[in-house]
């Protein structure tokens, strides 16, 4: 549980280092330095945003009274008394800190030892007494096992904390670590000992869904469990513990809910260009798994509550599902190497042949950008894998991620952008040839040509995360290539027709409302025209729009699909188009109490069903996000392969093996 606290203490300091957070006092007191990925450079900031919120809130709402304490419980190598007091913040404020014996010790002999801390505490001079292991005018620190609460009653007087001042507890991924009989008496300890306190916790939530059992196994494997997750699995229990133990007021709010509401849109974006970032999923799974929760009890109407009553509708309410979706690990192909990987693309390049091309995944047991082609087949009623690894020049195919691959004839497909890395240009565009005979038990190979485009055309090439759809215009093939997203531009809203197979730029006339640009959403082709559905938007939020390119005499009209009940916003999810409907598969939301399964929109209606996955047959986590998935029309099944990601600081997650998902039951064909 100690090391969790020193391995914070150095990513705090890595995204103070990057221009995140303004904290000198990090690097001092965190010991050695190490720089972490952006993805947990976000997820830090957006902790330290939440608590200074509120922190700050405290000090302003309590500015005029003579005295106030702030008593952070587990408080590690937290600077956060430096940073206030170099604020100015504690003109009237004591500072109590209290951690482990040996990590106050630690602390406070760093605090003597670095004078640009001593300086600002103004050491009295008086050597720690007993438990108390230093001592300044406003702040105190001290050494006590927190579920001893006698002992740290005991000490918390004798340092001179006065329980009839108003007083901010903060537990800060603190009480999750301790038995929930110590955590909760501890939360009512505080209750009863403090007339007028306001509690501040920051911690995990969702134990259940996919990314959460990888966060559950990641602090199992540091033999640093998540205790509190199975008694409160969510924000609401959570709230329900605070106000049963004697809090009164308690608001609650989740990091995307806390990001969207309570952080200035100009801060938003600063934050967003700070790094090349390119792993939307992973950071807002990870703020759905993260809370913020303020209780208070005695303090003045006008003093509470530090967090906003939530301004926009809570993203947390339960989605509707009108049944469930049986999925089945494929048979014969558990163990298959070279499908474990995500940002990869599955294509059906003739009956029952699937190729998947690019992603990270895992290779020889390391993982990496993948080169090798994988062939899908099922030449006797079931799948079997084939890896092809020749003839594919690697500066050619790039080992690229997030690229679409649209199958054109029998003989050729065309692999569309993509990218090496967040901050490459896109990767422009190959032609995939396979011979007309292609065996399914022995796929011969693939050969990669480079595709030279007129300089009109360049542009649909040099991007990652957006759509191509084959279409047709005047009986004319056309692939429309659609959003995404650059090295420059976040998102993009521009769109190409390309005429096939010389994939020429085509001007052809578009009228009606442009839909907002996107990227990470699904496209299909459907009567002539293109579906686009969902994305994520130029603020990283999710959309849950649906609009259809119509073809017109002319040329074409953006149409509004509206959906009821509307539908909930998502993106890096997969779709298809069977007899009139719109399947959307899996992606990523912002309603943390389940995860997208399969949704249905009939296109006549506009009715739109949630359906979630039963994975009670899989004997590991399914992340929907990031996957490829072929329909399989006369099976009425989802073939799924691939999917998962960096879940922040817990680990890499890849599906280990291809999944189907029967549809039959909920395609009735009326």
């Amino acid at each position: 549980v100690q090391g969790t606290g020193g391995s914070s203490a150095v990513s705090k300091c890595s995204a103070a280092a990057r221009g995140y957070i303004q904290d000198r006092f990090l690097r001092l007191l965190a010991g050695r330095r190490r720089r972490r990925a952006p993805l947990i450079h976000r997820g830090y900031y957006i902790r330290a945003r939440a608590v200074d919120h509120c922190v700050q809130d405290f000090l302003l709402k309590t500015q005029s009274l003579p005295r106030t304490q702030i008593l952070s419980l587990g408080a590690g190598f937290d600077s956060l008394y430096f940073r206030l007091k170099d604020m100015g913040l504690l003109h009237h404020t004591v500072v109590y800190e209290v951690d482990f014996p040996n990590v106050a010790c630690q602390k406070a002999t760093l605090i003597k030892r670095m004078k640009e801390l001593s300086a600002l505490v103004g050491d009295t001079g008086r050597e720690g007494l007993g438990a108390i292991t230093f001592s300044g005018e406003d702040y105190k620190l001290l050494g006590v096992d927190l579920s001893e609460l006698s002992e740290l009653e005991r000490t918390l007087e004798e340092a001179g904390l006065n329980n009839e001042v108003p007083t901010l507890l903060i537990a800060e991924v603190v009480l999750t670590y301790m038995e929930n009989s110590r955590s909760d008496a501890l939360i009512q300890w505080a209750a009863e000992h403090f007339p007028q306190a306001c509690f501040l916790l920051y911690e995990q939530v969702h134990p259940e869904d996919p990314f959460g059992r990888v966060m559950q196994q990641h602090f199992r494997q540091l033999n640093s469990a998540l205790h509190s997750l199975a008694q409160y699995p969510d924000c609401e229990a959570q709230q329900r513990r605070f106000l049963g133990k004697g809090w009164t007021e308690c608001s609650v709010m989740d990091m995307n809910e806390f990001f969207t509401c309570c952080i200035p849109e100009d801060e938003q974006q600063r934050v967003q260009t700070l790094e090349p970032f390119d792993e939307y999923e992973e950071w807002h799974l990870k703020c759905s798994h993260y809370f913020v929760l303020a209780a208070s009890k005695g303090m003045e109407p006008s003093w509470t509550p530090l967090l906003p009553s939530m301004t926009v509708p809570r993203h947390a309410g339960p989605v509707g599902m009108a049944g469930s979706v049986p999925a089945a690990v494929c048979a014969r192909l558990s163990g298959t190497p070279g499908l474990r990987r995500y940002g990869h693309h599955s294509v059906l390049i003739k009956p029952n042949m699937i190729l998947t091309t690019g992603g990270f995944g895992e290779e020889n047991g390391r993982h990496c950008r993948m080169r090798n082609f994988h062939v899908l087949s099922k030449p006797a009623g079931y799948w079997k894998a084939v890896c092809m690894t020749q003839n594919i020049p690697d500066k050619r195919w790039g080992e690229r991620l997030y690229h679409t691959v649209s199958c054109l004839s029998d003989t050729q497909a065309l692999v569309v952008g993509g990218r090496t890395s967040p901050t490459s240009a896109g990767l422009g565009m190959l032609w995939l040839k396979f011979p007309e005979t292609c065996n399914a038990s022995d796929p011969d190979e693939v050969a990669v040509e480079l595709v030279s485009l007129q300089p009109a055309a360049e542009a649909a090439a040099l991007r990652w995360r957006h759509s191509t759809t084959e279409m047709t215009f005047k009986g004319e093939q056309y692939l429309f290539v659609y959003g995404g997203r650059s090295a420059l531009e976040p998102v993009l809203g521009d769109w190409y027709f390309l005429h096939t197979p010389e994939l020429s730029y085509t001007a052809i006339a578009v009228e009606g409302p442009v839909p907002e640009s996107r990227h990470s959403h699904s496209a299909c082709s459907w009567e002539g025209g293109v579906l686009i559905a969902g994305g994520l938007g130029a603020a990283e939020q999710p959309l849950g729009s649906v609009f259809f390119l119509r073809e017109l005499e002319h040329g074409f009209q953006w149409q509004t699909i509206e959906t009821h009940p509307p539908l909930v916003p998502r993106y890096s999810h997969t779709a298809h188009v069977h007899e009139g409907k719109l399947l959307l598969v899996g992606g990523v939301w912002f309603h943390a109490s389940s995860v997208p399964g399969i949704t249905v929109i009939d296109l006549t209606t506009g009715l739109c069903l949630d359906y979630v996955i039963n994975v009670e047959h899989l004997e590991w986590p399914l992340m929907l996000h990031n996957h490829s998935s072929v329909f399989l029309p006369n099976e009425k099944e989802l073939l799924i392969i691939g999917g998962g990601g960096n879940c922040f600081s817990f680990g890499t997650h890849l599906n280990p093996e291809p999944v189907t998902l029967s549809l039959s039951s909920i395609l009735i064909s009326h």
